[in-house]
């Protein structure tokens, strides 16, 4: 399946702007090298951002409301990660100014991919540009931290290698790529893959220089795909064709392919029951210069 290119927002409008991206992101690996007392997973993981992802829609209010103008049925406004956004900006800086936001999704949900990280970090990116308020990229990293381990690394706005929980970002320097991205169907919940028993959780730790394909993996690959067959199916279809991996905690695998022309065609060769994207990589996130 082909889609649109992600590009810059529409700023002609002071009290509002429209078209802003989410891009996806790709864990090129992701590897588990321990667990902190309070629970939480300490791993070491390449961020690869892809030309590809949501958009949204901020209009400035100024009665200090957050309203989500297409909201997701069934899903209150408290575990809504957009809406938990803009009011945790609004709590950090005293700001008394609101918006009606628009979220267009595009990306799978429960894919890997980082769909509701990246919708976080762009309300975060964009009111504090809409309202003024003026915190630095770093700020924003560490309040977007606090709404998950993803997020950071769209704030941070580049590829990265990644350590910690996530959030400790160096720049990776990677030359362009074309990949086809699979989704099976199914969607993984993150906290059930990292809960499993049967997950390896002490990956000896390798350095950014050592960082190559050849000799790292997904370390929530095997348990995922125990749990989800469907997911080492489209591994095994994939890998006819290149080297497969899952992103994330799955559900959406992926492969680096030589061109664009290869991806259309392996994209368009998917079985009917899954779907698949032609996706290009996206060194710098489209709002990168906002911050």
């Amino acid at each position: 399946m082909d889609h649109p290119a992600l590009s810059r927002p529409d700023t002609s409008d002071p009290q509002r702007l429209t078209g802003c991206p989410a891009p996806a992101k790709l864990n090129l690996f992701l590897h588990v090298v321990g667990r902190r007392a309070d629970g939480y997973h300490l791993l070491q993981t390449a961020f690869r951002l892809l030309d590809w992802g949501d958009t949204l829609d901020f209009a400035l209010r100024e009665d200090g409301e957050i309203r989500r103008t297409n909201a997701v049925a069934g899903v209150p406004a408290e575990h809504d990660l957009v809406v938990r956004a803009a009011r945790l900006l609004q709590a950090r800086t005293g700001c008394t100014r609101g918006a009606d936001i628009a979220l267009h999704k595009v990306l799978p949900m429960g894919g890997g991919l980082g769909g509701g990280s990246s919708d976080a970090a762009t309300t975060l990116i964009a009111l504090n540009r809409l309202w003024g308020t003026g915190l630095s990229r770093t700020e924003l990293q560490a309040l977007g931290l606090q709404l998950g381990a993803d997020v950071p690394v769209f704030i941070f706005g580049r590829d990265a290698f990644a350590e910690g929980v996530g959030e400790a970002l160096q720049p990776l320097e990677l030359p362009p790529a074309w990949y086809v991205v699979l989704s099976p169907g199914v969607s993984v919940p993150t906290a059930e893959i990292f809960c499993a028993e049967d997950l390896t959780r002490n990956t000896a730790l390798i350095k950014m220089p050592d960082f190559a394909a050849s000799t790292t993996r997904n370390d929530l690959q095997t348990v995922a795909c125990k749990r989800y067959p469907e997911v080492k199916n489209a591994i095994d279809w994939l890998e006819q064709f290149a080297p497969a991996r899952m992103t994330g905690s799955g559900a959406c695998v992926f492969a680096e392919v030589l061109s664009a022309d290869d991806a259309e065609r392996i994209a368009a060769s998917c079985p009917e029951r899954w779907t698949a994207w032609k996706v290009r990589s996206a060194s710098r996130h489209p709002m990168y210069e906002w911050l």
